[in-house]
């Protein structure tokens, strides 16, 4: 059953005002939409310009275009960096990260999907995962019925056209089948592995997994569906098996064995003297952390996940080192985040994040991550930013940042902003106007401003238990309404006391939102649960 101040808007019982484009913007106004396939945004001229300038002086100087790095971190939470609240507070110092954030900008608002594949899908492709089909975590050894990818654009896609060399190193997560391999998608080379952690650790750890470990048929089964390996592939090649692993000892150095192929990767770009798009994607911090050699109890706190924690910031501090190095760090764009949300299942060795629910959820703890956007010299130290920021966004600014934005392809909505110029101007503003949240093809709320509205919510039957004992429930005649500066962990709704003035502001952004789906319809891969 649909909230029904969402049948009502659907039915059309519910009209609301279209603010024109012709009166000058107030504070409600929304943003113009230059294109139909693409997400509205708000100009902002004076900060392009400054952008544009800065692009063009460093491509004078270098002669050629900036490199990307996006460094991708697995289920850490927001509040697991120290320059986020965390660190030397959780018995995790993690200062190659805060150093990133004093010497960039610090993004207080960014917003991913609740799981992994989703945010990962929504960051290669600019759409939310509803669009793609893409809406929840492949399983092991499963395939889906339709390749996702037959018809989604990556970024790496559209920059290799242009003249980048594109690595993804490390995980994947995003199809298992042939034609949904990252070097089928856009990727130049790949090196890492096509699932999660969790998925390989289950073959080997019997003291978690006794019941399959122990038990030789159930075993042999999985490995024909899923073989434990690193995996590696070139553009027009075949996939290969770069490493076996057989123990879970060999799968605590698979982090270990992703940095050193990037750092490889990078000296190779030095020497080629080509601009270049690296998508490092770590495996921490997903459950089950094994230890790397020389990790076992090495961060204050002493537990394995706060182990992988110190592991991920040396991993960060090296990658920077890398760049470094080889001269290539002014010439580069980092930007640092989390798929989704710190995994609350796993308590006590789990992440930290200072807001309601986690992984798995729509509340700010399941969907808000750490960002930091970092380039010595092009983006101005010790910046802090409350804009809204959609890893949806870091589709379409890359290419903003290679000048190719106009390869962007109409024949699919894109939910992805150009955020270039809010991340390069000293005094730069987000484009974007709202985040819509999504739990596989549900609506469950929107941030707005600083308010975020639900529609739906996840109702959890025990503490903590975010994926494994949750329920999604409708709400009744009100949205449930929480001001984020005053109510930060969404305790307690004020929608209908304090919020009458800005909820036609929202469902109005929510309609809008919703008739895109009209010309652009969803698209079903065979991810559907049985019963949803």
């Amino acid at each position: 059953m649909k909230n029904p101040i969402t049948l009502l808007l659907l039915a059309g019982a519910i009209t609301l005002p279209l603010l024109s484009q012709e009166k000058a913007p107030n504070a409600f106004s929304m943003p113009p939409q230059d294109k139909p396939y693409l997400e509205p945004a708000f100009p902002r001229p004076e900060q392009e310009k400054a952008a544009a300038e800065k692009l063009a002086a460093l491509e004078k100087k270098t002669g050629r275009k900036p490199n990307v790095l996006i460094i991708l971190v697995d289920d850490m939470g927001w509040g697991d960096p120290g320059c986020f609240g965390g660190g030397p507070l959780i018995g995790a110092p993690t200062p190659n990260i805060d150093k990133l954030a004093t010497e960039g900008l610090k993004l207080i608002n960014v917003y991913s999907q609740p799981t992994c594949t989703p945010s990962r899908a929504a960051l290669m492709t600019g759409r939310i995962p509803t669009r793609s089909g893409l809406t929840r975590p492949t399983l092991s050894g499963e395939k889906p019925k339709v390749n996702p990818w037959a018809d989604e654009v990556t970024t790496a896609k559209l920059l290799s056209e242009a003249g980048y060399r594109t690595c993804l190193s490390g995980k994947w997560h995003l199809g298992e089948g042939e034609g949904s391999y990252p070097h089928q998608c856009g990727y130049d080379e790949y090196y890492g592995i096509l699932s999660v952690i969790s998925d390989l650790s289950q073959q080997f750890d019997k003291r978690l997994y006794p019941d399959l470990v122990l038990r030789p048929e159930r075993l042999a089964a999985l490995q024909e569906l899923s073989e434990p390996a690193i995996t590696k592939g070139v553009k027009g090649g075949k996939l290969e098996i770069a490493e076996k692993l057989t123990s879970s000892e060999e799968l605590g150095q698979i982090d270990q064995k992703f940095i050193a192929y990037s750092e490889e990767f990078i000296r190779r770009m030095a020497k080629e003297e080509k601009p270049f798009y690296l998508y490092h994607s770590l495996g921490r911090l997903h459950n089950d952390s094994y230890p790397a050699k020389g990790y076992e109890g090495k961060s204050p706190a002493g537990f394995p996940q706060r182990d992988a924690l110190v592991e991920t910031d040396d991993i960060v501090g090296r990658l920077i080192a890398a760049l470094k190095e080889t001269g290539q760090l002014e010439n580069t764009f980092v930007f640092f985040t989390s798929d989704n949300g710190g995994n609350e299942d796993l308590m006590p060795d789990s992440s930290y994040q200072p807001f309601r629910g986690g992984k798995g959820s729509t509340w700010e703890g399941g969907v808000r991550v750490p960002g930091i956007a970092y380039w010595p010299g092009m983006i101005a130290p010790g910046r802090v930013s409350e804009g809204l920021f959609d890893l949806c966004d870091m589709f379409n600014t890359p290419l903003a940042l290679a000048g190719i934005t106009e390869k962007i392809p109409s024949e699919r909505y894109i939910d992805g902003i150009d955020q270039s110029s809010f991340l390069l101007a000293d005094d730069g503003k987000s484009k974007r106007d709202a985040v819509f949240v999504y739990a596989e093809n549900d609506l469950m709320a929107v941030r707005w401003m600083e308010y975020k509205v639900h529609f739906k919510v996840f109702i959890n039957q025990a503490a903590h238990r975010n994926l494994d004992e949750s329920i999604v429930t409708n709400l009744g005649m009100a949205p449930w309404v929480y001001n984020l500066y005053m109510d930060p962990k969404e305790q307690s709704s004020q929608g209908h006391s304090r919020f009458e003035w800005g909820l036609p502001q929202v469902l109005q952004r929510a309609g809008r939102h919703g008739a895109t789906f009209a010309n652009y319809p969803r698209k079903d891969i065979g991810l559907k649960k049985p019963g949803g």
